[in-house]
């Protein structure tokens, strides 16, 4: 398992969803994951698809600027750190971001999300 190939089809995936249907993120979730929204503590999947889906805009395109990875312990974890541009629909000017995951592998052989940082990037 090459972990580059695993962070940015996990990236991928993650930001295609967010952009097209947030609700659907429940999936990459479990009741121990935590967000970290702009320094709000959110535990658990249901309680994170809420955050999200209640965001204040309807319409996103998240565009990756850059993503790296690193092995997490010894059971094949990984931290995806991500950053980019968010374009909210009818504003003028993207809003830069960085976003922080670790990924742990599930029994059936794909990743869920244990913890999930957000932060916007104000210059």
């Amino acid at each position: 398992m090459d972990p580059d190939a695993v962070a940015k089809a996990f990236v991928e995936h993650y930001y295609s969803t967010f952009d097209s249907n947030r609700a659907n993120l429940g999936n990459l979730y479990q009741e121990n994951s935590m967000l970290t929204f702009e320094g709000q503590k959110i535990p658990g999947s249901a309680n994170i698809v809420s955050k999200l889906t209640s965001l204040p805009f309807q319409q996103c395109q998240h565009s990756i600027t850059t993503v790296d990875c690193q092995p997490s312990g010894p059971a094949g974890g990984m931290l995806v750190f991500v950053s980019g541009n968010l374009q909210l629909a009818g504003e003028q000017h993207a809003l830069k971001f960085s976003q922080m995951f670790h990924l742990i592998p599930t029994p059936q052989g794909s990743f869920y999300v244990l913890n999930d940082i957000f932060r916007l990037n104000y210059a």
